[in-house]
């Protein structure tokens, strides 16, 4: 038997080239591979012996041979393909260990330039790694070190099973189309491509989720390759229970209204909506501010901040029944709270400030397709905004006004927000019909409606909104305009006195 070993990840090689020669294996490498089998002291054949062509280019060529390829793709069970090898000389290899250039790692360095990232496109490694998982009941192809020992152990016992060759063989081009994707995701915006023809996205599992949204759905949760600063995959959990399928999702929804703030924030989420949304001086008064605003649904909720949580702000939050706490650092004094609390998630996720890159992606998933679409990282259209009113907003008003458009572009359409005083009063989520979502978020602001700002993810139909927030009190609206009964609402708004203004963006949030 004979085995090709040519790897960038020498984790456990030498063990395993060891443990093959020991069964008899006869073993061929190629450069630093070659090198480390030697300096352990096994016996190796160059490629270049086999091929009897000498590396060139650099290294760019060494594998790319038909005595290297021949003897991997031919099929022992074919007469025809083992006269040919015989006639050409050609012997069979029988195990392929390989490993790619290191793309990713590359990539993921800071500055890195195309060059060096061309560079380490590997060319010759998969191409013998597709030629064996294609041959994979003849060839057992090994990519990952943590199946050396296994095909050793089946060696030992008589030869590598077909199951385990088929297992191997599916690694293979699963990590092939990896590799290949994530070239193709890293050239993309650099051809100046928005949409390619074809799209071909790669994730990386991190973990098994306990169950998807409900207990009889399995999940899991994938991350994509490389940095993203900012995001949940950068977070590391400090205490508590794995995180399950419905926390990521709703901690995912608060840190996207989070970033929409440089203020010391406190945004509160529930089932992907925001209940509770504060900025401060200090975090524990956006924190109170952000409870106070809906302390029935932040219950078993999400909240996450941008300022180092205090002891004091701790002691306040450790009061009640909290699902997930993300934050940039925290004090040892509030660690030392929160571990009295065994099953409150409790995360770290430093670059919490870090904004999302301009050509990010949202994707959802349907039935036989994919929609993609750019994330909403705008949260205002370049040109000012419209006064349409006969009053326009005082300058405390225009304040409260963008607060809660910022709250309003995360809740779900028809979403209503009302705000006032840098903090979110009522929020009005989901509902199939914009007066109910507005009846909503004014019945939830209590008292405190009055002399508060509205805003509407998208425009008012009718009139009834308008109405409705001047009984309450509401003195100044935002909203994207654009109903043909735009007039209405607006000679309701100037009936009333209440400022209103037209963003000509509208957010509607439907998943």
């Amino acid at each position: 038997m004979k085995a090709l070993l040519s790897v960038s990840d020498k984790t456990g090689v030498v063990e395993l080239a060891r443990g093959l020669a020991a069964q008899g294996v006869d073993l061929i490498s190629t450069g630093g591979t070659a090198a480390a089998l030697r300096a352990a002291g096994l016996a190796v054949t160059e490629v270049s012996e086999l091929t009897g062509f000498p590396e060139c280019l650099d290294g760019r060529v060494k594998t790319l041979h038909p005595n290297v390829h021949a003897g991997i793709l031919a099929m022992r069970s074919n007469p025809e393909h083992m006269r040919q090898l015989q006639q050409l000389g050609v012997e069979p290899i029988d195990i392929v260990v390989i490993n790619l250039y290191p793309f990713k790692q590359t990539i993921e360095k800071p500055g890195v330039q195309l060059e060096e990232a061309v560079e380490n496109i590997d060319i010759g490694g998969p191409t013998m790694l597709r030629a064996a998982a294609k041959n994979w009941q003849d060839v057992a192809v090994l990519i990952d070190p943590a199946d050396y020992q296994k095909v050793l152990d089946e060696l030992q016992q008589g030869g590598v099973s077909r199951e385990t060759k088929f297992l191997l063989a599916y690694k293979v081009f699963a990590h092939t189309a990896q590799y290949d994707a994530m070239i193709a995701n890293y050239l993309r915006p650099r051809a100046g491509i928005g949409f390619p023809q074809q799209l071909t996205v790669t994730f990386e599992q991190v973990q098994q989720m306990r169950y998807g949204e409900n207990p009889h759905q399995a999940a899991m949760f994938y991350r994509e390759p490389g940095s993203h600063p900012g995001t949940l995959t950068e977070a590391v959990q400090l205490q508590g229970k794995e995180l399950s399928y419905n926390n990521i999702a709703d901690t995912n929804g608060a840190l996207e209204v989070l970033r929409e703030f440089t203020d010391t924030t406190v945004v509160g989420v529930k089932h992907a909506n925001p209940c509770g949304v504060a900025s401060a001086g200090t975090v524990l008064e956006a924190w109170q501010k952000a409870y106070d605003a809906d302390p029935v649904s932040i219950f078993g909720g999400i909240v996450v901040t941008n300022a180092e949580i205090d002891e004091q702000t701790a002691q306040s939050m450790s009061k009640i029944f909290l699902e997930v706490l993300v934050a940039p650092s925290y004090t040892p004094q509030a660690l030392d709270i929160f571990k009295k609390k065994k099953n409150l998630r409790v995360l770290a996720l430093s670059s919490i400030n870090a904004p999302l890159p301009q050509d990010t992606w949202d994707m959802k998933k349907v039935a036989g397709g994919l929609l993609v679409q750019q994330q909403n990282l705008t949260l205002l259209p370049a040109d000012e905004l419209r006064v349409v009113t006969k009053r326009a907003p005082t300058e405390k008003e225009l304040a409260d006004l963008l607060f809660a458009w910022k709250v309003v572009k995360y809740t779900k359409s028809n979403g209503i927000a009302v705000a006032k005083d840098n903090h979110s009063l009522g929020i009005g989520p989901g509902q199939v019909n914009r007066i109910w979502a507005t009846q909503q978020a004014l019945e939830r602001s209590g008292d405190d409606v009055k002399g508060a700002a509205l805003a509407s993810d998208a425009y008012f139909p009718f009139d009834d909104c308008v109405k409705a927030a001047a009984a309450a009190g509401i003195t100044a609206i935002i909203q994207p305009g654009g109903s043909v009964r735009d007039g209405e609402s607006i000679a309701a708004a100037d009936e009333a006195g209440i400022a209103m203004v037209f963003t000509g963006m509208r957010h509607f949030k439907h998943s």
